[in-house]
């Protein structure tokens, strides 16, 4: 016999698999090293970006959001960079985006709910002060003229201007007029085609002439000569009022984010403060948004119920019908079953918007022979063709998932049941129906949450229409929930208010939550049954 000496292989470890280094952590594989310099260069470009984003960060003032990047990045560089910690090193990104697009939206979305944030109250305090002066200014009659020169620098613009002394100062819509000799370093003067094509943001140039913004700015409307306006409105920052130097009107810090009047008037814009629940007060004592919203809120439930079981009632059906073991052709039609629900819902949604149009939609004039059928003006039509498309973008996800649940079935139950002398329905009703809940009850949980937040097919076919004649707000007899928050937050009917939005965005996210424990709970008790 001849030996043949063969090379043990060697063991492949877990470091070897996950880690450049092997167990002891003192030899690299060719393969390691090429990981290796792979994650240093990785690494080295996220840790440029997050130097440049926490300088940007600090510059800004938003020193915890810099810290926390800071944080987040050593870690990253400690996980990926030390030998082991292999669940880490796949756990790490799936976290740092679950922390960024979920848990920061929801900490976010619940801070804005108790502020006044909207479209007057955005801001600082101080950036409100210095816009009201802004907007109420006016040229001073004998303002004498200034000689400036527009100066760029990257996407900020600056002034360099020649005072009647002779002596130089420059300023930026941020930075106030400070003497300088020349042009500061890294400013470029812009030519009289350059002025032309960036005259908007020339226009809007507003350079204070001092440290204190109640002496005026300076504004040019040709890049070339420069003149002094004044607010009417004067900031006694001692007092923390404005004063109405024409009228003598005074508005004073109400507490609530805005500077008011006696008269109850106030100057626009505000300022983001916190209001604790007010926003959550006002949903249910306005009498603007406290109907609309009980309306849409009953609506929303019979419209996720409704669709849910539309949807659940036709995909059963056609997989029992297309589950029979005698029909010819069954991968043609299930084809043709999913097709709607391969369609992307928004364009699907515009399709049938137009198909139910009253005056020229296929259906109406095609179908009905030139009926005039108000589909998406009345409505109680306007719901019910909203489920409909609903049931149409829905039943084909319910097929395919009825269609798995049948064919799992143990067959000798059935056969069971026969011997018994149960007939068709009785076995359907009895023994098929129950193990098939057991299976799709949490997909249904799921598919009403869904429905209870689906904005797409309600804004493409109606876009909440129509309208309800009994309120201010831009509500309508098929929004739901989410539409209207929507529509709250960044409609144009009454104003963007993002704390009351978000105040509302709470509100479906508990009754999503509770709904769905107490569906769990009885899904529990059904499989315990089986």
């Amino acid at each position: 016999m001849t030996d043949v000496k063969q090379d043990a292989a060697p063991r492949k470890t877990g470091a070897a698999l996950g880690d450049p280094f092997n167990r002891n952590g003192r030899r690299l594989t060719s393969g390691g090293i090429t990981a290796l310099i792979f994650k240093v260069v990785l690494l080295g470009i996220i840790d440029a970006v997050t130097i440049f984003a926490v300088y940007i960060l600090i510059g800004t003032g938003d020193w915890i959001a810099a810290v926390i990047l800071t944080l987040v990045v050593i870690g990253v560089n400690y996980i990926y960079l030390r030998p082991g910690l292999l669940p880490g090193k796949y756990l790490a990104p799936g976290l740092t985006f679950l922390a960024v697009f979920q848990v920061f939206v929801i900490i976010y979305t619940g801070f804005i709910a108790f502020t006044n944030a909207g479209d007057a109250h955005n801001s600082t305090k101080q950036d409100a002060i210095e816009q009201i002066i802004r907007t109420s200014q006016d040229r001073v009659p004998d303002s004498p003229e200034y000689t400036v020169q527009v100066l760029k620098q990257g996407d900020q613009f600056g002034l360099l201007v020649a005072e009647p002394g002779g002596t130089l100062a420059f300023g930026t819509n941020e930075q106030p007029l400070e003497d300088v000799d020349g042009a500061p370093g890294g400013w470029n003067e812009l030519n009289l085609n350059q002025i032309i094509r960036f005259q908007d943001e020339v226009l809007a140039l507003n350079v204070q002439v001092s440290d204190d913004i109640n002496d005026g700015t300076l504004r040019t409307s040709d890049g070339q000569k420069a003149y002094v306006y004044v607010s009417s409105l004067e900031y006694d920052e001692a007092a923390d009022t404005f004063t109405n130097t024409e009228t003598g009107t005074v508005y004073v810090d109400d507490g609530r984010g805005d500077f008011r009047a006696e008269d109850g008037t106030t100057l626009t814009p505000g300022w983001r403060v916190v209001i604790g629940w007010d926003n959550f007060a006002y949903a249910f004592t306005n009498d603007q948004i406290r109907d609309p919203l009980l309306r849409v809120t009953i609506w929303t439930f019979v419209f996720a119920i409704g669709s849910t079981f539309l949807c659940f009632a036709l995909g059963l059906f056609l997989a029992i019908v297309l589950n029979h073991p005698t029909l010819r052709g069954k991968k043609y039609y299930r084809i043709l079953i999913i097709l709607p629900y391969a369609f992307p819902a928004y364009l699907t949604g515009l399709v049938w918007a137009g198909m139910l149009n009253q005056q020229f939609g296929f259906i109406n004039e095609v179908l009905l022979g030139g009926a005039d059928i108000p589909w998406l003006a009345d409505p109680w039509l306007a719901r019910i063709s909203v489920l409909l498309v609903n049931m149409w973008l829905g039943y084909g996800y319910m097929f395919l998932v009825c269609t798995g649940a049948l064919q799992s079935l143990p067959e000798d139950i059935v056969e069971a049941g026969k011997m018994d002398g149960a007939g068709a329905w009785r076995i359907f009703r009895s023994v098929k129906l129950p193990l098939l809940f057991v299976a799709v009850a949490p997909l249904l949980i799921a598919t009403f949450a869904y429905n209870f937040n689906n904005f797409g097919v309600i804004y493409m076919l109606t876009k909440g229409a129509p309208r309800f004649t009994d309120t201010t707000l831009d509500i309508g007899a098929t929004d739901i929930m989410i539409t209207m928050v929507y529509k709250v937050a960044f409609g144009s009917g009454g104003g963007r208010d993002l704390g009351l939005a978000s105040a509302l965005s709470i509100l479906i996210f508990i009754i999503v939550t509770v709904v769905a424990i107490v569906s769990f709970r009885q899904t529990k008790a059904l499989e315990d049954l089986n």
